[in-house]
């Protein structure tokens, strides 16, 4: 029998199991991966905003993603919300010494507008990003990280291709954000290749965790040994296919459609 890709999510725990560590299993398991984890900060949030943030001691994180290395063993590995800077700092130690592909999602916002990441933290994903082998923001995130306006799929892709030459890591920059018709998504590459999709927006109100899953379904790709642009291509057909999905729980932005997301099974 073949054993799946190990994948490790490192990333924060939300109650309503929409986003964070909940989605990162839902989403490693039904594409075939084992998932493990290292949760970084305890949320009491559901699909309104979040209500409480509790971070978790660096040492303990970091005891996380020790336990499961020196037995279970990594393939890749998926970054997303992060409690400090002091434990970005202590990250961008660890995860250099592992070698694995590591998929980081730049979280500093959730779907409901509640902030998840503060002014020193932010400062210190640049360092993490130099050692990520994908970096998946969302228009606001990279616009953050580049210290740009962004208003269109140009000037996305403008600042996409910057900081992949900056970061020396691939950029898959999310359109969702922008004001248009279609979403564009963009894949640029360290050499400046890049890759473009362009879809049609799917109408729900039901989008919490998008980004969660969309870089979870990216580590995995990865673990299971496919080249970038293969992983992204197959993680944005399994979000939109999630999306579609969506069972329309709670009374704001609800969680995806998981159960019923059956042509990405192995």
């Amino acid at each position: 029998m073949t054993k799946p890709a190990r994948i490790l999510a490192i990333a924060g725990s939300d109650s309503g199991g929409g986003a964070g560590i909940q989605a990162d299993i839902k989403t490693i398991t039904l594409l075939g991966g084992h998932a493990m984890t290292a949760v970084t900060v305890v949320t009491a949030q559901n699909t309104i905003g979040v209500q409480a943030v509790e971070p978790v001691r660096t040492e303990t994180v970091l005891a996380q993603i020790d336990s499961v290395d020196s037995d279970i063993g990594i393939d890749a590995i998926k970054v997303g919300m992060l409690g400090s800077g002091e434990l970005v700092e202590a990250l961008v130690e660890r995860l250099g010494k592992i070698n694995a592909p590591i998929v980081f999602d730049p979280v500093m916002v959730a779907t409901s507008g509640s902030v998840l990441a503060d002014d020193a933290t932010i400062a210190a994903f640049h360092k993490l990003m130099r050692v990520a082998t994908v970096l998946t923001p969302n228009l606001p995130e990279l616009a953050r990280l580049t210290s740009s306006r962004l208003s269109s799929a140009y000037e996305m892709e403008r600042e996409a291709r910057r900081l992949a030459r900056d970061a020396d890591c691939t950029v898959l920059a999310k359109g969702g954000h922008l004001d248009d018709r279609l979403v564009t998504d963009i894949l640029v590459q360290p050499d400046g290749k890049v890759d473009r999709w362009k879809s049609s927006r799917i109408d729900t109100e039901h989008s919490h965790g998008t980004g969660c899953t969309l870089s979870s379904a990216l580590a995995t790709g990865l673990g299971q040994g496919m080249a970038p642009v293969e992983a992204a291509s197959r993680a944005r057909g399994f979000v939109r296919a999630a999306l579609k999905a969506a069972p329309g729980l709670g009374r704001g932005n609800g969680p995806l459609g998981f159960a019923t997301v059956r042509e990405f099974w192995p």
